[in-house]
């Protein structure tokens, strides 16, 4: 986990079901060249109606937490050394300097957690949030999603990197247990990798609502640390005590699988992504990733599209006044594969839901509000009309089989446009006013 977003550690989840692929080769250095600043977003930029437009304006303008940009100051522990000399072997990179470990409760590193939890998931943004996604359908109705992401936080997170104070937080002993260990070279990665390339751009990011960029950006950085930690459990871990890391995962409650999936996906993808890296250009190939990162959660997906596929622009304009008086924006946010296949996983074998959101080409929804009603038009774009076909039918299904109201249209043969309504009455006015 980096810099204190509230992504949990799924560190024992992933080590029984992955395994480390590729060689060590070392490709030619990666150059500099832009920051993860969402520049290829599917989604226009001008234009006062405009989604993007819409946006900028909901999405709340909270700052990171601040704090002493010096480190805290001790000497580093024993054991911390032990996993950091080998996190720096398998990475191919040294450490420029140390890095403060600070040994918490599981009260006070979650107080830490909140501190950013502002940033990361602002409360105004999450609620408005969570009345677009129940009625998608994602969700139930009455999901607090704040309240969800801290439960799920809660229960799941051992440790964080700080790249604001560049420390570690840390629950664990001078004894560590496995967990802890493995735990410790996912965290010293983060440390290693901001050391060399900074991470503060990828939070910046997410505070900028740029929902599938950063999607794509923190799964290069929790990728890279999943890799590693891997690497690590299978050099310094027996065959037992990895099996063992599954064991006692956190307790996540009753959070929506929609919302653990997605908290998930960028370390399972990430890893896969980072995987693919390493086996076409050696550990390098992953500095340059983390220097000029995927643009979409697509490029995550498939590899080989990075880094020069990027999606065609999608919009959706301002319905707010052709619905009626007082209607106004509620959300926008983008929609890229990873997104829409997490959606769909919902109701349909995974096979299906990854065939029928690849081809994926740019995304985004639109909601608006009267205070009791929502409408939401979600506008997705594809590579061909085969695979706009594919999508539309699997979305047609989804719908049939829950308890949301809404229809699919596919539009000028590779657009698919999908209405969702809080009642029939909304979703009549709602055709009728996007037509």
């Amino acid at each position: 986990m980096t810099g204190r977003t509230a992504s949990a550690i799924v560190a024992s989840l992933v080590l029984l079901g992955a395994c480390i692929t590729g060689g060590d080769d070392r490709a030619a250095t990666p150059q500099p060249s832009r920051p993860p600043d969402g520049s290829a977003s599917p989604v226009p930029s001008r234009g006062e109606g405009r989604a993007l437009a819409a946006l900028q304006r909901l999405c709340p303008r909270v700052p990171l937490p601040g704090g002493s940009a010096v480190p805290a100051e001790g000497p580093t522990p024993g054991y911390v050394k032990a996993v950091q000399r080998e996190v720096s072997d398998i990475r191919g990179l040294p450490f420029t300097k140390p890095v403060p470990v600070d040994a918490a409760t599981h009260a006070e590193l979650f107080e830490g957690l909140e501190e950013s939890f502002d940033a990361s998931y602002p409360r105004d943004l999450m609620d408005r949030r969570s009345l677009a996604w129940a009625t998608i359908g994602v969700v139930e109705q009455r999901t607090d999603l704040r309240a969800e992401l801290e439960e799920f936080a809660s229960g799941g997170v051992i440790g964080y990197y700080d790249t604001v104070k560049e420390e570690l937080v840390f629950i664990g002993t001078d004894d560590p247990s496995p967990v802890e260990r493995v735990t410790l070279a996912h965290e010293l990665t983060h440390a290693l990798d901001d050391q060399h390339f900074g991470l503060q751009a990828i939070e910046r990011l997410g505070t900028r609502c740029r929902d599938d960029g950063f999607a794509a950006a923190l799964a290069v950085a929790e990728g890279d640390a999943t890799y590693v930690m891997l690497g690590y459990a299978q050099r310094n871990l027996t065959l037992d005590e990895q099996l063992a890391l599954g064991e006692g995962a956190g307790d996540v409650g009753d959070v929506p699988p929609f919302v653990i999936r997605l908290q998930a996906w960028p370390y399972t993808a990430g890893l896969r992504f980072i995987q693919a890296l390493v086996a076409r250009g050696g550990t390098e190939a992953i500095d340059r990733a983390l220097i000029e990162p995927p643009v979409t959660s697509e490029q995550i997906i498939h590899p080989e599209r990075y880094p020069d596929d990027v999606p065609q622009p999608v919009d959706i304009g301002n319905l707010g006044r052709r619905l009626g008086e007082g209607w106004h924006d509620l959300d926008v946010q983008e929609v890229g594969e990873s997104w829409l296949a997490t959606m769909l996983a919902l109701r349909m074998d995974r096979d299906r839901s990854d065939e029928a959101a690849a081809g994926w080409d740019g995304g985004i929804f639109r909601s608006w509000t009267d205070g009791s009603s929502v409408a939401v038009v979600m506008t997705t774009a594809w590579d061909s009309t085969e695979d706009a076909s594919d999508f539309a039918a699997a979305m047609t299904d989804w719908i049939s089989t829950g308890d949301e109201i809404g229809e699919v249209r596919q539009q000028d043969g590779v657009r698919v446009d999908v209405l969702f309504a809080s009642d029939p009455d909304v979703l009549a006015t709602l055709r009728s006013a996007s037509a």
